[in-house]
């Protein structure tokens, strides 16, 4: 791939370059969430081309090879002639397009095209170069199907929405331009200069065979964790400041040494490094108050350290399928074409649920320390709710309702969806996975995760604002200068839904949380 700046100054990636090697997870986020372009190798095209033609010799033998020339799932068995066969791969798509409910964002279907052109560029589907091209084609356009929410099953691929894909790929269904506006397909694809697809033998059931979606969507998750992850240690510094606690419990002698749990040692270091030089904590240490902080405190760096070790084993997973070809019949080296059950999502879909249970615990935390700033009789000389005259204010405590009720859907959202399969076509998928379900209920999660947090952000800055004339430490100054940008300080009761939206694009953006990595580093 190549990297240039952007105009944040930092770097992105310009344009990925698709090779039968496959992708790095940042070039699927570079598609998908910032729009780069991408280019099929001359290789890849090369091997793509190399193995269409053992799937073209097949389809001209007598002997029925699935979907080279026989119908689908329960239909397997039943040999379609050469003539019908371009009728079936369409009929294919037409029928799988089933999908309902609400659309999906923008960047799952990036993410699920892309990934989809990554399997047919490996040269294992036998689909023709320009089966690839004509998704790539779309993605540079930035041509977006229409896929709704609902219409996998996390097994034979994710069949439905990978079919509305497809279909825009024939200059049918529905989909969006650039500006978000729907509209016809074909008139989308030629003004682009692209050429509706007519699907030959096989080609159909290859664009929509894989764990494309649910894969997309673990990818995206992932680096949003990894930023919240970091994120809730800062807010859990601030916290530990507002409710003037105490910092000893994070020396890294008490992790890494007796507890070796990388993750834990990670978050404690992170919590220590950005409570350094808080004048608050150096005076709670002279007068020597409390021995021990409540759980929610003094345990964080295990909970959160617990979210960072669930992260890395979901990390692994994702970039085995990265490295995976999924496809049914897939092409081996020797040409051979054999059926296999590889597109269940099962490995995909197991830890896409566990990161909602990790995910839903690190909001519980964070809504736990929330309501302990709020009560007077644990915040430790805080005004009830933080109010500015308690009794005709309110303070933040609705704001901690709206915590706990994003908790609670997040708790529900953590039941797992893998664990469940309903049997489908004539009881020849006779169990699934239900991983898009999985994933769906994640990115829910994350974005409940991010509000929980904002509200942490808010109610902690006010907290240690409260603490005045006793400063924090240099790195939670910087962080709440940023918030303090759009969003003030104490004072009487006023709108608050604003200020929450405000704390959750700081949030969203990065900018808090860089603010304080650039006094103590980048946080591990």
């Amino acid at each position: 791939m190549t990297i240039a700046p952007d105009t944040a100054g930092t770097t992105a990636v310009e344009t990925v370059h698709l090779a039968s090697a496959g992708l790095a997870a940042a070039e699927v986020l570079a598609v998908a969430r910032r729009g780069a372009r991408v280019e099929l190798t001359p290789e890849a095209r090369e091997q793509v081309a190399a193995v269409r033609s053992h799937i073209e010799a097949l389809a001209h033998q007598e002997t029925p090879v699935y979907g080279v020339s026989t119908g689908f799932g329960a239909l397997a068995d039943t040999a379609i002639e050469q003539p019908m066969r371009q009728a079936l791969q369409r009929s294919l798509i037409r029928s799988h397009a089933a999908g309902a409910g609400p659309e999906v964002e923008r960047e799952v279907v990036r993410a699920l095209m892309l990934l989809r052109a990554r399997t047919l560029a490996s040269g294992r589907t036998g689909v023709r170069p320009v089966v690839v091209e004509t998704i790539l084609a779309l993605l540079n356009a930035g041509i977006t199907p229409i896929v709704h929410e609902y219409g996998s099953l996390g097994c034979s691929g994710d069949l439905a929405p990978l079919s509305h894909c497809a279909l825009v790929l024939m200059g049918e269904g529905r989909a969006r331009d650039t500006e978000g506006t729907e509209r016809d397909p074909r008139e989308l694809l030629l003004e682009h200069g692209i050429e509706p697809l007519v699907l030959e033998e096989k080609e159909g059931l290859a664009l929509i065979n894989g764990t494309d979606g649910m894969l997309g969507m673990l990818l995206m998750a992932l680096a949003d964790l990894d930023e919240l992850v970091r994120t809730a240690d800062l807010t859990c510094a601030l916290t530990v400041q507002g409710l003037r606690g105490r910092d000893s419990v994070f020396r890294p002698e008490l992790h890494g040494p007796l507890r070796p749990h990388p993750g834990q040692a990670a978050s404690a270091a992170n919590i220590y490094a950005l409570l350094e030089g808080s004048p608050i904590l150096s005076e709670v240490a002279a007068a020597g108050s409390r021995v021990q902080d409540a759980y929610s405190l003094r345990c964080a760096p295990q909970v959160a350290g617990g979210v960072r070790d669930t992260i890395e084993h979901a990390r692994t997973v994702a970039e085995r399928e990265l490295a995976s070809a999924i496809d049914n019949p897939v092409v081996l080296e020797d040409g051979t074409v054999t059926s296999n059950g590889n597109f269940h999502g099962a490995p995909v879909a197991y830890v896409l649920d566990f990161m909602a249970v990790v995910s839903a615990d690190l909001a519980s935390i964070a809504e736990r320390r929330t309501d302990r700033m709020l009560d007077k009789a644990r915040s430790h000389g805080l005004p009830p709710f933080l109010a500015d005259d308690p009794g005709v204010d309110s303070g933040f405590m609705i704001a901690q309702y709206t915590q706990a009720a994003l908790v609670s859907e997040m708790k529900r959202l953590a039941a797992p969806a893998s664990v469940d399969s309903i049997p489908s076509s004539a009881m020849q998928e006779d169990h699934v996975s239900m991983g898009w379900h999985a994933a769906c209920k994640l990115r829910t999660s994350v974005e409940n995760l991010r509000r929980v947090l904002a509200i942490e952000l808010l109610t902690a800055a006010r907290a240690v604002d409260l603490r005045r004339p006793l400063a924090p430490s240099p790195a939670s100054i910087a962080a709440i200068d940023v918030l303090r940008r759009t969003v003030d300080g104490p004072g009487p009761d006023r709108f608050l839904a604003p200020d929450i939206a405000e704390a959750e694009a700081r949030l969203l953006d990065g900018s808090v949380l860089a603010a304080a990595e650039g006094v103590v580093g980048r946080l591990r």
